[in-house]
This record gives C-alpha cells, structure tokens and sequence, in this order.
C-alpha cells in the first residue's frame, strides 16, 4: 500500500498497473468497506492504472474525527482529492457511499479536479436508510450485518465465500466506523444539484438491488446532462463482486465513450 498525508492524516491507496497506458481510474469503496471490495476490478489494470483507496477509518487508512454526516462526507471527499491528485486520476468511481462522495466532489469541488467521467454504481442522489437498520447498527450490530446478507440487498444469489467475505468487511470496518458511514448516507441529498455534474457519468446498478433500486440509477441519469444508466443482471448492491464480468464490460465501454468525448 502506498500512502498520501493531508489535513494531518495518512490515507493508505493500492495502485495497480500492468502496463496499459489508459488514463488511471479511482474506485471509491461504500460503507463499512475498503479497497478489497474492488479486488475484481483489478482486471481493469490492463488497460490504465486502477486505484483503490481505503477512506479515513477503514482498512490501513487513519481514522478522523468527524460527526456522521457533513463531517465525515467532506473529510471523505478529501481523502478521495488526496488520492486523485497523488495519482493524476480523474476518471473516478463511486460505489453507494462512495457514489455520494464522487457526485459531492464533482458538485462542490470540481473545479478542483475538473473529472474527466464518473461512474455511480450501486448509489444515488439521495440514500435514505431504513430506521431499523440505523437503530441496530447501533444496538445490535450483528443483526445489522445479518439484515444487510439478506435476499437482494447486498447480493442476489451470493456463494458462501461472498457471504462470509461481505461480513467480515463490515466486521473490520467496525461498528463505529460502519455506523457513522450509514448515518452520512441517510443525511445526502443532491437531488437538486445533479446538473452541476459537469462530466460524462454513467450510473451502473444490480438488477436486484433493493438497498439503492434501479429508478434511483434512472433518476441519476436523468438529472446529470451527460448521463446514462444501465442494469447488472444477476446481482444486487455489490454487483462489482457478484457478477464482476459484466461490471467490468459495463465500465470499459463507458471509458471507451469518454476517450473519444
């Protein structure tokens, strides 16, 4: 892992480059998760440089001290700026938390890194998150993980290794850490600002998903001026691990369109 200091923290990324000479592509993982999420996405590296960051308080990353919400959001989008700037990417990915950290960072601090596309898999513009899952990822965090396994939230049809790997994430990541990242979630919102989006996006979800459904994928496109959406069949949240073929196709057509914007 290489790393990168800024706003007096060390935020640890992975970069892997087989050789191909396409402009490098940032991964931003979602709550309670951290760069192995991405590990599928690895494939990508034959053709550009693929990065996969840990946000502040999850996998090597330091932790920051931030309230859920705005806080933690910005100090996010900071992470992510750091990473980019370290690595010359501008082409980024946001998975559900990371989708809200990606559209934040285009909306408010563009202008910073002016992205040349942005892909929002699995996410949308606002991500409000039932109160029972908040109530337990507080009180009963074993069950939050339990409720979050189950049919069409986080995987359609998952093998046992996918299963156990999804839990453990969110075991790592910790109680505190996956609380504060799904606290920030239910406080997003940029319904009225996706026409500040100022780059080629496409929005990429589970054809099952039921944590962030299909239409929220729609609305994104329909709200962002250059936008498209499309459906991953056979998986649900984390479409990237159960059906990484099809994710991987989805994402190199989109940067094969950018290439030529």
């Amino acid at each position: 892992m290489e790393t990168v200091t800024h706003h007096g923290r060390e935020t640890a990324y992975r970069r892997l480059n087989r050789g191909g000479d396409g402009e490098p592509l940032l991964f931003v993982h979602g709550s309670g998760g951290s760069h192995a999420v991405w590990s599928a996405q690895t494939r990508l590296a034959d053709d550009r440089p693929v990065i996969v960051p840990d946000l502040s308080g999850h996998g090597e990353s330091e932790n920051v001290d931030a309230g859920p919400g705005y806080e933690t959001l910005s100090a996010y989008v900071d992470d992510t700026l750091a990473v980019a700037r370290a690595t010359d990417a501008r082409v980024l990915c946001g998975h559900s938390m990371g989708g809200a950290v990606v559209l934040s960072l285009s909306i408010n601090r563009g202008a910073e890194l002016s992205p040349d596309g942005v892909i929002l898999a699995g996410t949308g513009a606002r991500l409000v998150v039932l109160d029972d899952l908040l109530r337990w990822l507080r009180s009963d965090f074993e069950r939050a993980v339990e409720f979050l396994n189950g049919p069409d939230r986080l995987f359609h049809d998952p093998t046992d290794r996918l299963l156990s790997a999804a839990s453990e994430a969110l075991r790592d990541a910790g109680q505190a850490v996956t609380d504060r990242d799904f606290r920030t979630c239910h406080t997003f919102d940029v319904r009225g600002r996706l026409d500040e989006v100022d780059a080629p996006a496409l929005a990429l979800v589970g054809e099952h998903d039921a944590l962030t459904p299909p239409w929220y994928h729609e609305a994104l496109a329909e709200g962002i001026p250059d936008a498209r959406w499309t459906t991953i069949d056979g998986a649900a949240h984390l479409a990237m691990l159960e059906q990484p073929e099809a994710f991987n196709e989805a994402v190199s057509a989109f940067l094969g369109r950018t290439a030529t914007h």
